[in-house]
């Protein structure tokens, strides 16, 4: 399925789940679409879905005694990073908890087009470039970084820091920045 699909394609909706969760029963995910949508096209649509994204690499079937089970494969985990990328919007927090994000990012030239990507998701993220590789953000996306540096494996790459003190010059231009 390309990536220019509809917002709450089966697909998108499929991975979305797999990357929260180890696997996921094919049964409950046949019977969640059909306690929500009766129309016989809405269960074709997933059932669909889950052949091609096997077939398409981005998923695999796991059978056991208790039924099959669907996991997300590292090709799926990319497509679902990408989905999130092409996505109009982040949430962002509402609420400050105090805690500042930082984010050091030091992918070298001959990776520059993942170190635009994660730029790009940095933005949209709600964080600002402080110094070259150096992000800052007073939003709690430390835990979505998080799981992009281990499934990129950006370990020496990519460093998150989280704290609640920053020199009170520093704090007062940043607090500013975010309209806090």
């Amino acid at each position: 399925m390309s990536s220019d699909s509809p917002k709450n394609s089966p697909q998108k909706r499929i991975l979305k789940l797999l990357g929260r969760k180890k696997a996921v029963s094919v049964e409950d995910l046949k019977a969640g679409t059909k306690s929500k949508e009766t129309d016989s096209k809405a269960v074709y649509a997933l059932s669909r879905s889950i052949k091609n994204m096997v077939e398409g690499g981005l998923a695999e079937l796991i059978p056991s005694d208790q039924g099959e089970f669907m996991r997300i494969t590292p090709e799926g985990r990319q497509q679902l990073y990408r989905n999130e990328l092409s996505s109009t919007e982040m949430p962002i927090a509402k609420h400050w908890d105090g805690k500042w994000r930082m984010i050091l990012l030091d992918l070298p030239e001959d990776r520059k087009s993942e170190r635009e990507a994660l730029r790009y998701l940095l933005k949209k993220a709600g964080f600002v470039a402080a110094k070259n590789s150096v992000w800052i953000s007073p939003y709690p996306f430390e835990h979505f970084f998080g799981n992009i540096k281990k499934d990129l494996g950006l370990s020496t790459e990519l460093m998150i820091i989280v704290t609640d003190t920053l020199d009170e010059a520093t704090e007062k231009s940043f607090l500013k920045l975010f309209g806090k």
